[in-house]
């Protein structure tokens, strides 16, 4: 671009307002506004009005069979304030997100760096192993095996057998034992879709920076991963970082399979438990949302919080 052509863009950016500029670049890139359209149609309808939804719906009494009376923020000092079993779901909810949020995020990355060092045959196959359990629809299966309350359960089975109980424990009837059981089979699935960005994002490093490196005084691996490594995945840290968090915050299932809904004395009740027993049992739909809407403040909190973080790695 000659230099009398960008004084002529500059003064014609000068004289337009924001609007004008913005509809004039949405023509001058049409063909890509008609390209993204589909996603953007979808992800609006789907994504963005239902948020919306549930944050104008949080101040009704909506019940799905009669129409809507504004409470205003009735439904929020409610849960907060009348709600015992909403503030023991939060407790576990941050008590998983907090243990199996950061545990999966790093197994994820360790799991990754270590893999990258294989050759490329042996990498496919190791990472297919680690990958499978977070894909595989048996997990709960041989969880629920593996501690299952009789003495059939390959756990129940080992400690009768070596003389450590008299009688099986019921393990997923167990207060004591559900949340830590739970967690276990959280983190043992948690090698997924983040495992695989990781992968691809050590794949796409150039090397050369690592012998730069070398030039340049970093002595060991840890350094090198900290200096050239991280700097370089930022992207897939990042996107790590969100379905991690997304993961630890929406663990239900986990729970609802092991141990039923609800689980014993409420001892692994979280806040999407919570979400389901007013939205899809009792059909509390403004309630339901104002829950939701609390659970969505907390995660975009969590990603805020991390996206701060992952800012710093590297010194950066």
């Amino acid at each position: 671009m000659s230099q009398k052509t960008a004084e002529k863009k500059a003064v014609s950016r000068k004289d337009m307002t924001k609007a004008q500029w913005t509809w004039k670049e949405m023509k001058r890139n049409k063909v890509a506004y008609i390209m993204v359209a589909p996603f953007m149609i979808i992800f609006t309808c789907f994504t963005i009005l239902p948020v919306v939804l549930s944050m104008l719906i949080s101040f009704t009494d909506f019940n799905m069979l009669q129409m809507p009376n504004i409470v205003w923020l009735d439904n929020y000092v409610r849960l907060f304030l009348d709600d015992d079993i909403f503030l023991i779901a939060a407790k576990n909810t941050f008590i998983f997100a907090a243990i199996v949020g950061p545990a999966s995020y790093l197994m994820s990355l360790m799991v990754a760096w270590f893999i990258n060092e294989l050759s490329p045959r042996i990498r496919a196959i190791v990472t297919l192993i680690f990958y499978a359990p977070s894909i595989s629809g048996q997990v709960y299966l041989v969880w629920g095996t593996l501690f299952s309350g009789d003495a059939y359960g390959w756990a129940n089975a080992m400690l009768l057998k070596l003389g450590m109980i008299t009688a099986p424990i019921q393990f997923f009837s167990d207060a004591d034992w559900v949340m830590p059981l739970c967690i276990v089979v959280a983190i043992w699935t948690s090698l997924g879709t983040s495992f695989l960005s990781f992968i691809a994002g050590l794949q796409g490093i150039d090397k050369a920076q690592f012998e730069a490196g070398a030039v340049d005084g970093i002595k060991n691996r840890w350094q090198e991963l900290w200096y050239i490594t991280l700097p370089n995945m930022k992207p897939q840290l990042m996107f790590g970082a969100v379905m991690s968090i997304t993961g630890s915050f929406g663990f239900g299932g986990v729970v609802t399979a092991l141990c039923g809904f609800p689980s014993v004395d409420y001892a692994a009740h979280t806040i999407v438990h919570h979400l389901e027993d007013y939205g899809g049992a009792r059909y509390e739909i403004g309630y339901s949302s104002t829950i939701a809407v609390i659970l969505f403040v907390i995660m975009i909190g969590a990603n805020a919080l991390v996206k701060k973080l992952i800012s710093k790695v590297g010194g950066s």
